[in-house]
């Protein structure tokens, strides 16, 4: 099949990107300035990515709150119109994570659904009656701790939104969408614009002081962040828990997708803990490499793995068992070699940024 493509494909052309398949998107993993430019860019002053990749289901009408609440692991009653929430879709037979979501309740029974891209069939079939709106719109992601000075140049209306909160804005025009959302560890803002204007829009953030970002800085941002990416810290057989995400569920729901056998791991206790690894050198662990405690025997593998522009070192996230958590001290067996990592308290790096509330 062939790959599908952003809004702003021709733009990035014109910028020199790199262009690779995800997710069944033809997307830009870097521009010319490269991975780690673009990566110390958001965490210094501002990045813009492209993440119309990204799915977004639009649902609205009568019942489409109590659907939500239903199909999905958080708490929807947590929080009101204008406000985002994080949350799950769990696999009915064991709570297996089937994607991680974001929720926008852009109005009055009215709610923008973002699933990963891979996964928005499956989410589609949770939510029969959500329409597909990706093919009018694309995703604008401004990150860093001058995101928000960035987009008062572009739209101060934008710029205003707060942390997880969601507006409606007017935009050349045409109706756009903000939330203070994003995924990289730095404040910032997620902006859902017509196709007809996207490119324009994009151009002008980087006139602000933006600069363009890719897939690549993406990847390693969430991963100095902690934060999980579907198919590696999430996926068949890893529950929220196992994950460290028990906040969010909403245990005091009378029932979600999942409850059950997620309730019922609860209650025994989980096996395994998501943690963070630190390595001695450059060179990063990778997924699917072993954990080994001072015995030498496997006790975890490596779920993601990367070099951390700002520490500096090979960074990981990986699943330990149980019993082995409190212990900080491991060897990953990087095939040719054993090396020395450290278990640390997540996240890797810390947002220095302030969050608007």
């Amino acid at each position: 099949m062939p790959l599908e493509q952003s809004s702003l494909d021709q733009l990035h052309r014109q910028l020199n990107a790199k262009m690779v398949s995800f997710g069944g998107w033809e997307m830009p993993l870097s521009y010319p300035s490269g991975t780690i430019k673009e990566h110390l860019a958001c965490r210094q002053s501002a990045a813009v990515f492209d993440v119309s990749h990204l799915g977004h289901l639009h649902i609205e009408g009568e019942g489409s709150f109590e659907l939500l609440q239903e199909q999905f692991s958080n708490d929807l009653s947590k929080i009101s119109v204008g406000k985002a929430q994080y949350t799950h879709l769990l696999d009915p037979q064991d709570a297996s994570v089937l994607d991680d979501i974001i929720i926008w309740w852009s109005g009055p029974n009215s709610f923008e659904v973002m699933p990963n891209a891979s996964n928005v069939e499956r989410v589609q079939q949770a939510l029969p009656q959500a329409e597909d709106v990706r093919p009018n719109r694309a995703l604008i992601a401004i990150q860093g701790p001058l995101a928000r000075q960035v987009m008062q140049k572009v739209s101060p209306q934008a710029a205003e939104v707060p942390y997880f909160g969601v507006i409606n804005f007017v935009w050349n025009n045409v109706e756009c969408m903000a939330a203070g959302t994003g995924y990289t560890g730095e404040d910032g803002l997620e902006c859902s614009v017509p196709s007809s204007v996207a490119q324009e829009f994009f151009n002008k953030v980087i006139e602000a002081g933006a600069i363009p970002a890719g897939l690549g800085a993406r990847d390693t941002l969430r991963l100095e962040a902690g934060l999980p990416l579907h198919g590696h810290e999430l996926g068949a057989g890893i529950t929220p828990l196992q994950a460290g995400l028990g906040w969010t569920v909403g245990w005091s729901k009378a029932s979600f997708r999942g409850k059950e056998p997620l309730e019922k791991e609860k209650s025994q206790g989980i096996k395994r803990k998501l943690v963070g690894l630190v390595s001695s050198t450059r060179r990063p662990p990778r997924q699917g490499y072993k954990v080994i405690d001072a015995k030498g025997e496997n006790v975890g593998f490596v779920t993601s793995g990367n070099f951390s522009p700002i520490l500096g070192k090979g960074i990981a996230l990986a699943f330990l068992d149980v019993d082995h958590i409190n212990e900080t001290q491991f060897e990953i067996d990087m095939k040719t070699e054993k090396q020395t990592v450290t278990a640390i308290k997540l996240p890797f790096v810390a947002k220095k940024s302030s969050q608007k509330s």
